[in-house]
């Protein structure tokens, strides 16, 4: 382990023999849609003992837990990590921590779980993040106090996540991006209508057979414990389809209105959607692995963090990614995959060009702007499925990115174990 830290580039550090060793997802609820009552703390706990089914794991082998949440959405939002463990079967001795980087939490969780590995506090660490943007609630602040006559405040805090107040809204920091880089709107419709395509494709050939559970209503029981209840809309029976799916159309897109900024190129068929769910992985050691017999997908190689003027705060997967190659001497050249999250379509555009991307090995079974971005979950998401993906093309090098609210990026670097 080697870390690395600079005020202009970022910080970052490279592993040695940490393992993403396999995980798995919820399906991806649209807003308001089959998940929508779903507590995120439930979904957690759904992903979780799925990961640990698909990684040949028992609950006991777990010894640490890094979860992400940002939009706390129930009341027991406060106690989600811990709870999460508890219900996915880890000892009751095994401590829960819950990290936050916005749209790079879930990223956050595998970085932290693979540090606590590395200093010597874990062998194993389960790691995701989960998010129901459907309960994202409405709140008055300081109601608390009181209000002056005729003054009740309430605020959506949905809305609200989409407002960065110390610059601007986070759709238009991709309009930004496209006044620099010059990019229209048709080219923002056509990335969104590859992303669509791209994931209808992976679907239909069975890629996320694998990635997601099916949900059914169901019922948490653990000894000492209060039960859980999920409890799924009737006709959602093993449920796994993720709800904000549908085929693009170049020309209905063209008709939808800007949102952002006037004539400007995003709208809501090329950005990302709304949705509930949640992601887990198991990351451990190779002596772990080994005493276990057990084949990992990919080697944690390395992950880098940097920040950058917040009104163009899309671009962060640009110094992320270069700092993440330089650490580990490699050049993109050297990348046979890359998952970048698509918040925006320019935002991703933005970063291509910048970065001299390859699209035909980018989010090649589709991104956000198909199957949505649950902030938390999204890291990890990415992060499972680029590992997949490399195991399937027998690609040696991926690196997963996303930008962050507030001006960051995260991207971590993985190579495939089969090769």
């Amino acid at each position: 382990m080697k870390g690395f830290h600079d005020k202009e580039k970022g910080f970052g550090i490279t592993y040695d023999d940490i393992f993403l060793i396999n995980g798995a997802r919820t399906p991806f609820g649209k807003l308001c849609g089959t998940l929508g009552q779903v507590s995120p703390t439930d979904l957690g706990i759904i992903a979780s003992k799925a990961a640990l089914e698909k990684s040949g794991v028992k609950g006991d082998d777990i010894d640490q837990l890094m979860y992400a949440n940002i939009g706390q959405s129930s009341a027991d939002s406060y106690f989600l990590p811990r709870h999460i463990g508890l219900y996915s079967g880890l000892p009751e001795g095994i401590p829960a921590v819950m990290l936050q980087r916005i749209c790079g939490s879930g990223f956050e969780t595998i970085i932290a779980g693979a540090e606590q590995i590395s200093l010597g506090k874990a062998s194993t660490a389960l790691c995701g993040g989960t998010e129901n943007m459907t309960l994202s609630p409405t709140v008055s602040f300081g109601n608390r106090m009181g209000y002056p006559l005729g003054r009740i405040d309430f605020k959506d805090m949905l809305w609200e996540a989409l407002n960065d107040t110390a610059a601007v809204p986070m759709g238009c920091t991709a309009e930004n991006i496209a006044k620099k880089h010059g990019i229209t709107k048709e080219e923002a419709n056509e990335f969104a209508k590859q992303s669509v395509d791209r994931y209808l494709a992976a679907k239909a050939r069975g890629f996320f057979d694998d990635e997601v559970v099916k949900m059914n209503s169901t019922v948490f029981e653990i000894e000492g414990l209060i039960s859980r209840k999920v409890r799924l809309p009737r006709k959602a029976v093993d449920f796994d389809v993720d709800e904000n799916v549908r085929p693009a159309d170049l020309e209905s897109m063209a008709k939808l209105p800007s949102v952002f900024a006037k004539d400007g190129v995003q709208n809501a068929a090329n950005s990302s959607g709304i949705v509930d769910g949640a992601v887990s992985v198991v990351v451990g050691n190779k002596e772990f692995i080994d005493s276990k017999g057990l084949k990992p997908l990919s080697r944690v190689v390395a992950s880098a963090t940097s920040a950058l003027d917040p009104k163009v705060m899309g671009l962060g997967p640009v110094p992320s990614i270069r700092l993440v190659l330089e650490m580990a001497g490699l050049s993109i050249d050297d990348i046979g995959l890359i998952e970048i999250n698509e918040a925006f379509a320019a935002q991703f555009i933005g970063c291509e060009r910048e970065l001299g991307l390859n699209r035909d090995i980018c989010n090649v079974n589709g991104g956000a702007i198909a199957l949505g971005h649950p902030l938390a979950a999204t890291g990890t998401r990415l992060s499972l499925t680029l590992s997949r993906e490399m195991q399937a093309r027998g690609v040696k090098y991926g690196i997963a990115s996303a930008c962050i609210g507030g001006g960051q990026g995260t991207a971590i670097l993985f190579e495939n174990t089969s090769c």
